[in-house]
């Protein structure tokens, strides 16, 4: 055997190693759908919730809506109804995705169904022909917003379904579930066939499956929007509650879970609910599922909790100060904020709530789009000089999670006039992990990696002064 052989053999060796290598530390991390990439990237989404309660003048109680069916269904008749301006307004506040409540627990569906007569159909308004999530794709995708839909399947006061079922073990409520699964199967299929591409579903507190006596969502999900993310029902969820209605996690919150569901109320698994649903706010760093956290509120949750649209409550609308910290111990955090939003009987999202959504996306995009200065790279310390000092008070880092979550541990460090000093030591950056700090003058910042699954990956490294811009 001559030498060029050898070497060539040699090296295909090397080769082979090396590849082996990478292929077994990328299957211990794991990796996000590109609808996981879409729906972490979008950072901020809306839920636009609205159902026929909104239009009965009274104040709304969960626990009644789920069990009594709406008196006169015409009631609903928004005569200003613009759903441009509801788009626009979330286009304004910054958002880069918006989901629409299709049904909620009234069991109305705000789009032309065959499988249901309770629906668009059936209203005065528009001579029975108006589809409201029809108007919402095509506003989505004029202001380029991610669209989503949020279909409640688990409650419906028309049909009385309660918690997934049809109460009673007789014949007639065997009949009446099997009809019910067969017709949400039917509609799922409509809204995933005749509305073109979906970037996420939300079933409103899950979705049994045939398993425990429910309809197969799951299964026509996968045949007809195979790329949208789904959430959720007892086999599979591709994001998971933060574990509050608060708008914020805990630090540190990982992409990753340790199962491919999360379960709902009494379904979830011991270790999931235990401790406040601890396990929802945290994830877990060695979890061998990609499963990033959504951190959730609505916009009127300053001394309420609505979600739905309630007259004269202006009051509850979170401060700008109060939505820009929730910004930050949630996308700041790794993790997208949903905020809950709700158009008024008019059909136009209140004034008030659309003057707050601008403030609040003009504020973030003054604090976050001039970095001071800003890298990237894959060594275990990267450090950003400056030609003179610098007041920094900001810091943002981006790991590039097309290969996942791989840093554990690292520190921040300025120098000062003294030498380095600590500013932060942290484990998760994930998607995105932002430090807000008292002022520092600085001659240079650096990121020192302490731990990493693999060579880290950081996509963005930022320093900021956000009261110099």
């Amino acid at each position: 055997m001559n030498f060029k052989t050898q070497l060539q053999q040699f090296l295909l060796l090397i080769f082979t190693i090396v590849g082996y290598a990478q292929h077994h530390n990328n299957d211990q991390i794991p990796i996000p759908t590109q609808a996981q990439l879409d729906w972490q990237n979008a950072e901020l989404a809306a839920l636009v919730c609205w159902d026929m309660h909104v239009f009965d003048g009274k104040f709304y109680v969960q626990s009644k809506a789920r069990i009594t069916p709406v008196e006169d269904y015409n009631s609903f008749n928004p005569e200003q109804y613009d759903m441009d301006q509801w788009i626009k307004s979330l286009k304004d506040g910054g958002f880069k995705m918006a989901i629409f409540t299709v049904s909620h627990e009234t069991g109305f569906f705000f789009h032309q169904s065959e499988a249901t007569p309770y629906c668009m159909k059936a209203l005065k308004w528009q001579d029975g022909k108006g589809d409201i999530l029809r108007d919402f794709k095509a506003s989505c995708d004029k202001y380029g917003i991610l669209p989503g839909v949020y279909i409640g399947t688990r409650w419906n006061a028309y049909y009385g379904i309660h918690d997934f079922k049809v109460q009673g073990d007789n014949q007639f409520a065997k009949n009446r579930q099997k009809h019910y699964n067969t017709m949400i199967e039917k509609i799922v299929k409509e809204i995933f066939m005749n509305y073109g591409d979906w970037a996420m579903v939300w079933f409103d507190g899950g979705a049994h499956g045939p398993e425990q006596g429910g309809p197969d969502v799951l299964s026509v999900f996968e045949k007809y929007q195979p790329n949208c993310l789904f959430y959720h029902n007892l086999q599979r969820a591709d994001m998971r509650w933060g574990g509050s209605e608060s708008g914020t996690v805990p630090y540190p919150c990982w992409g990753t879970f340790p199962y491919p569901s999360t379960g709902a109320g009494e379904s979830a698994k011991q270790e999931i609910y235990a401790n406040n649903f601890e396990m929802l706010k945290t994830g877990d760093p060695d979890g061998m599922y990609y499963m990033p956290a959504m951190s959730d509120a609505p916009l009127r949750g300053n001394g309420g909790h609505d979600w739905f649209w309630e007259p004269n409550r202006e009051q509850t609308l979170f401060s700008l100060d109060n939505l820009v910290s929730k910004y930050y111990n949630s996308v700041g955090h790794n993790t997208t904020l949903i905020l809950g939003v709700t158009p008024n009987p008019e059909g136009l999202m209140p004034a008030p709530d659309v003057k707050r959504l601008k403030e609040f996306g003009n504020e973030i995009k003054r604090r976050f789009s001039r970095p001071i200065s800003t890298m990237s790279g894959t060594n275990k310390e990267l450090t950003l000089k400056f030609p003179k000092n610098q007041i920094i008070n900001q810091i943002v880092l981006k790991e590039d999670i097309t290969q996942g979550e791989r840093v554990r541990q690292f520190i921040l460090e300025g120098k000062t006039q003294n030498g380095w000093e600590s500013i932060f030591e942290g484990s998760c950056i994930g998607h995105k992990f932002i430090h807000l700090f008292e002022d520092m003058e600085l001659k240079a910042v650096r990121l020192k990696v302490k731990e990493s699954k693999g060579t880290p990956q950081i996509n963005s490294f930022e320093v900021f002064n956000i009261n110099n811009i």
